[in-house]
């Protein structure tokens, strides 16, 4: 009997009855949450089966219902990833294969809200919605629905080998399994986000760096269309060549090549069988680490079929309102001597290319502190902004440049992944003092972001004009510590050379 009135109490604390537990219904069952100074917070809730044993490697699959109102006060686990070396935007431990939770906040009371969908960046390697950096509480007091997401991440995600496609049916889709979760948690938004008070015809897709990536990513997937009506875009390069699934291209190894490559690393058989690469524990998967650039994007032929610029230049982008930009010195860190694949970017340049460029940046010094940026961002995103506008879609160019005066680097600017927490007006999460001007700069970056998600244009609220490039090709937002000022994209001549680069190679 007091085994039977312990479970009748457990249950009753998250009962939908408790007035200090919120609840909501979703299609695998009731939730309950946390509520705090006017949000309601959902936590750790599956919007998929866990990917585990022979559904590793397999697109994912509706959760099990549950029959109890389900606790979801607290955060899942982050999907299996290396250390994560300092970096702000990984949630804590334990992690797990185990990881297909997502997370809502709301403010109290929430109906028909618009939504705003976070993908983390990380390089498709490491990350995850559960990062305090993440936080969806102040975005949500700006009467929003905030959703975050964890996806499978390293070769987990993002890997193919003969042995599984032999293994599986020739129509299944393969190898983009981390951009399969991400369209399966826009659908769970789409079922389930009004129960939390969103409005599941206004949803917006928004992600940072490899998130950024997965934004231009899902604008061209056939899968995603219809599942988000807007689009911002924070530093999601552009210019990428992905790995196609198992077609060999000069210099591009395909993703089943790569696949046998790790394996024989790995020490498994040249005749491994899909049972026994399920079978590998996770950590193992990890080493070497998949390089972005080169092994975590590839066009499988169905989840992606083409190429993102090639998408865009022909038009075949999700016709929906685009936000999009950089950061002032997004890897200033990196030269273009350094080895990889940022690092060799300027490679296949002429003499006379590369003379030309040296000229425009004037001089060795500023060439190499800004070259890898302008290639891997800054021209790539002005081409996007420029292919979607040409299409007739209204798209927002921006340029983020705020520095706080308590930042250690020497990088002349604001680097990579620096807005995070002025977009989620969390800038208690990033360990170094901030001041007004910094919750001023947050305060502006969050009006405009959930002014687009609202109404599909960041316009508004009395802040300074935000010019369409439609209506005005060469004008970007600079965000800048002054606040924000409207003006001509920097830079062009050097832009306008690695753009007449890229025309000649591809």
């Amino acid at each position: 009997m007091s085994l039977l009135a312990l479970t009748v109490a457990a249950m009753f604390l998250v009962s939908p009855q408790d007035p200090a537990r919120p609840s909501a219904q979703t299609t695998s069952g009731g939730v309950t949450g946390v509520r705090g100074e006017g949000v309601v917070a959902f936590k750790g809730i599956p919007y998929a089966a866990p990917p585990v044993g022979p559904l590793r490697w397999t697109p994912p699959r509706p959760p099990a219902a549950w029959e109890h109102a389900r606790d979801a006060s607290s955060y899942g686990a982050i999907c299996i990833q290396p250390p994560a070396n300092g970096d702000p935007g990984v949630g804590p431990l334990p992690m797990s294969e185990d990881c297909l939770t997502l997370n809502v906040w709301a403010p109290e009371g929430a109906r028909d809200l618009p939504v705003m969908v976070w993908l983390h960046g990380g390089g498709y390697n490491n990350g995850s919605g559960t990062a305090a950096l993440y936080d969806g509480s102040a975005l949500a007091r700006r009467d929003v629905v905030v959703v975050t997401i964890n996806y499978r991440l390293g070769r987990l995600g993002f890997f193919d080998h003969p042995a599984l496609a032999a293994d599986r049916a020739a129509d299944q889709p393969a190898a983009n399994y981390g951009v399969m979760d991400q369209i399966a948690a826009l659908e769970w938004v789409r079922e389930n986000v009004a129960a939390f008070g969103g409005d599941p015809s206004n949803v917006t897709i928004f992600g940072e760096s490899a998130g950024g990536v997965a934004v231009t990513q899902l604008m061209i997937a056939p899968g995603a269309r219809g599942l988000f009506h807007r689009a911002a875009i924070q530093s999601g390069l552009g210019r990428q060549q992905s790995a196609e699934l198992a077609l060999d291209r000069p210099g591009r190894p395909s993703a089943q090549s790569l696949g046998r490559a790790w394996a024989r690393g790995a020490g498994l058989r040249a005749d491994v069988d899909a049972e026994t690469l399920r079978a590998v524990p996770a950590e193992k998967l990890l080493t070497p680490m998949p390089a972005f650039y080169s092994d975590n994007l590839i066009v499988d032929g169905r989840v992606l079929t083409e190429d993102v610029v090639e998408a865009f230049e022909g038009g075949r982008q999700a016709p929906v309102p685009l936000l999009i930009g950089t950061n002032s010195a997004e890897f200033w860190w990196i030269r273009p001597t350094d080895a990889g694949a940022y690092g060799r970017v300027d490679d296949a340049l002429t003499e006379a290319e590369h003379d030309a460029l040296l000229a425009a940046y004037g001089g060795g010094e500023a060439y190499d502190q800004h070259v890898v940026s302008d290639f891997i961002f800054n021209e790539p995103v002005r081409h996007l902004a420029r292919l979607h506008a040409r299409a007739g879609h209204p798209t927002w160019l921006y340029r983020f440049d705020v520095v706080p005066d308590s930042n250690p680097e020497p990088s002349g600017g604001a680097t990579h992944a620096s807005e995070r927490p002025y977009v989620f007006e969390t800038l208690h999460t990033v360990g170094r003092p901030l001041g007004d001007r910094d919750r001023r700069a947050s305060a502006d970056m969050a009006g405009y972001w959930t002014d687009f998600a609202r109404v599909g244009d960041p316009n508004g609220g009395g802040r300074p004009s935000w010019p369409d490039v439609r209506a005005e090709a060469d004008m970007l937002l600079e965000f800048t510590n002054g606040g924000p000022v409207a003006k001509a994209i920097p830079n062009p001549a050097r832009l306008d050379l690695i753009s007449q680069f890229y025309d000649r190679t591809r």
